[in-house]
């Protein structure tokens, strides 16, 4: 049975003043940042804010005090009791990004910019002002391509490159352009929704579009002229082409980025062209004596 009060090296009468010194002496020592690659720190480090979770907490302590951590409905993988999770798991590192932050341990607040704030110059890092949120709509085209749309904010205009392919929905964070804070400017995030287009979809880095066939050009083939988002390209339809049979024209789909860097110069996806044979209602009387003629050689 883990015994948190001998973790943090306080009494079991230790006020709740006491066991945060303890936690903070001991994270002080152990914590990630101070601490890099060491495994024993990590460990510890883990101990203690398992430790600080359960006993800064009325009724997690009551409980612990009661049963130990061998009790009912207490999760010691977790730090807490009715798996109400606690610090082990949590990347501490992520601290110092934000200029300290609430969490929340079973209903209860800990505010670790209080905690840490003196790891890292003394006192606790004043906040960051609030985010921005600019939605942008862009054609289809646009989303596969990539674009540079220009944002205004207030009196201040920016430019903000859009990357090729991304999807409706995505949001794009521009670092320091956001409402100003004691901890400097927030960031802006721009929301883009792309519009449907009535011939292409996209399916992973591949473009899907629908192609009419007429009956006879899918019986001897023929080539065609598509509009494709490249501009016009020529298709060859081959003979005795299925209603529904995927033709590929590769490297004319959606650019996407290679070695993890976009340079203009990456790679595409396909155009996958899906055939739809187009079956005639009506059959003048000479077209019908020439369906009877293919029929009587057997097609």
């Amino acid at each position: 049975m883990k015994d948190y009060y001998k973790t943090l090296g306080v009494d079991k009468t230790a006020s709740k003043d006491e066991v945060k010194k303890a936690f903070r002496k001991l994270a002080h020592e152990f914590h990630p940042d101070k601490t890099k690659n060491d495994p024993v720190a990590s460990a510890k480090f883990k101990e203690a804010s398992e430790a600080y979770s359960v006993l800064s907490d009325d009724n997690k302590r009551k409980q612990y005090d009661m049963y130990g951590s061998a009790g009912p409905g207490f999760n010691p993988g977790q730090g807490g009791f009715n798996g109400a999770q606690g610090f082990g798991g949590f990347d501490f590192s992520q601290f110092q990004q934000g200029g300290g932050f609430q969490f929340n341990q079973g209903g209860m607040e800990f505010d670790l910019g209080d905690i840490f704030g003196e790891f890292f110059g003394g006192g606790r890092r004043p906040r960051k002002g609030r985010s921005i949120n600019v939605d942008v709509q862009l054609t289809f085209k646009e989303s596969i391509f990539g674009v540079e749309k220009e944002i205004s904010i207030g009196k201040e205009k920016l430019l903000v490159k859009i990357p090729p392919g991304i999807e409706t929905g995505q949001g794009l964070r521009v670092g320091g352009k956001g409402e100003e804070g004691a901890g400097g400017r927030g960031d802006l995030i721009v929301r883009v929704w792309v519009k449907e287009d009535r011939a292409f979809r996209k399916e992973g880095f591949d473009l899907v579009m629908d192609l009419p066939v007429k009956l006879t050009t899918a019986l001897i083939g023929e080539t065609v002229e598509i509009e494709s988002l490249d501009g016009q390209l020529e298709v060859k339809i081959p003979a005795g082409t299925s209603h529904g049979e995927i033709l590929r024209v590769k490297g004319k789909g959606v650019p996407y980025e290679t070695h993890g860097a976009w340079s203009g110069q990456g790679r595409r996806g396909d155009l996958l062209i899906v055939t739809h044979v187009s079956m005639p209602k009506k059959l003048s009387k000479e077209a019908q004596k020439l369906i009877q003629d293919l029929k009587s050689q057997g097609l």
